[in-house]
């Protein structure tokens, strides 16, 4: 097997948006970073394939710490990332009469602990909902991401802070070496190996893969089978995102990367689930490289439309497929903590993993620490 330049201060594995940005700020520390990634290009998988939505806190209204560490991060993200913000088109927030687990009063409310801008929604607006079975609407500030232009700012970035970038390479095992981790890589079919101080397994729903190809103790993770769906929008809602909470969940939101709108549902969005307990499983993966299941959007549209009528002339052109991940503990209350465990396993090994991209700062912070 091939050795390659070694040691690393740091080596990432995984270039979605938290891999990338943990390579910059260490590199930008003075470390020499190596960065692996086993697609053809940087942020193709979950990092793209999602909602696009930049938080402020209102998608977490029985999760506190959630929510105003949206609010304490959302112009820090905006200001950092202005060149792919995304903000010429209105929010709204929609509260359900019936199912939901917030009322309109105790949505407000959380808004003001929190301090999220939050006006009552103008008529107009309101009444593309159907009243009976929406209590009603807000008006908010809440933006969205073009994941194109991201991965563009990201890509110079790390040439800018001297990150060297491998592309399709896969870390295949971890070990520990003395004081250093030595890393197993397959880079185009080819094996080598490398070791660094300090590693990063920023793969998300692969995390656990990693883990195990190393014999190392799993993490506890839930995954589900992704469906979004991308659909042209009527001309009354194209300039409009809109969340209707909070137990009848469901998103049409702006898409910039493909100048479309996403359409997502808490029932009909997930196609499955599992969770990784004792061994890494592949379960649904199979889905995203060879035969995906029916799309969903039928369900999704049908629901929907029941409180938004106008969205019956919304037209299905794509759907984007991901495994969406989370930690199980925090579903109860939709908390969405990022993952920042260290030593796991093997000394200075890190395994990182954000549920939404404006968390990137406290993995930035965590890191700080090291």
């Amino acid at each position: 097997m091939a050795e390659k330049n070694a040691p690393y201060h740091a080596i990432i594995v995984g270039g979605g948006f938290y891999g990338c940005s943990l390579a910059v700020a260490l590199a930008r520390q003075g470390g020499k970073v190596l960065l692996c990634e086993q697609e053809e290009s940087l942020l193709t998988r979950a990092s793209f394939n999602n909602q696009a939505r930049v938080h402020n806190g209102y998608h977490y209204p029985r999760s506190v710490l959630t929510a105003l560490r949206s609010r304490v991060n959302f112009p820090r993200w905006v200001s950092a990332y202005r060149g792919c913000v995304v903000d010429d088109f209105e929010k709204y927030y929609a509260i359900a009469r019936r199912f939901s687990k917030v009322s309109a009063q105790q949505f407000r409310s959380m808004m003001r602990r929190i301090d999220a801008p939050l006006e009552p929604a103008p008529k107009h607006v309101t009444k593309l909902f159907n009243s009976a079975l929406i209590e009603q609407v807000f008006s908010v500030r809440e933006f969205a991401f073009d994941a194109v232009k991201l991965r563009a700012m990201m890509e110079a970035d790390l040439k800018e802070a001297g990150v060297e970038v491998m592309y399709r390479t896969r870390a295949v095992k971890l070990a520990q070496d003395g004081s250093s981790i030595r890393v197993s890589l397959l880079h185009d079919g080819h094996e080598t190996a490398t070791s660094a101080t300090h590693v990063f397994n920023c793969t998300y729903s692969h995390i656990n893969e990693l883990l195990a190809a190393s014999g190392l103790p799993l993490i506890r993770l839930k995954h589900e089978l992704a469906e979004m769906a991308l659909v042209e929008v009527p001309e009354m809602l194209r300039n409009l995102g809109i969340t209707v909470m909070c137990g009848p969940f469901f998103s049409c939101m702006p898409f910039p990367a493909r100048r479309l709108h996403t359409l997502s549902h808490v029932r009909y969005t997930p196609h499955g689930s599992w969770q990784e307990t004792e061994r890494a499983s592949p379960e649904l993966r199979d889905f995203l490289n060879h035969k995906r299941p029916a799309s969903h959007y039928p369900y999704m549209l049908a629901d929907s439309q029941r409180y938004l009528p106008a969205l019956s002339e919304c037209r299905l052109v794509d759907s984007l497929w991901e495994i969406k991940t989370v930690l199980p503990q925090t579903e109860e209350c939709d908390s969405r903590p990022i993952l920042f465990k260290s030593d796991s396993g093997l000394k200075n090994l890190h395994c990182v993993m954000g549920a939404k991209i404006d968390n990137i700062f406290d993995a930035l912070a965590e890191c700080a620490h090291l």
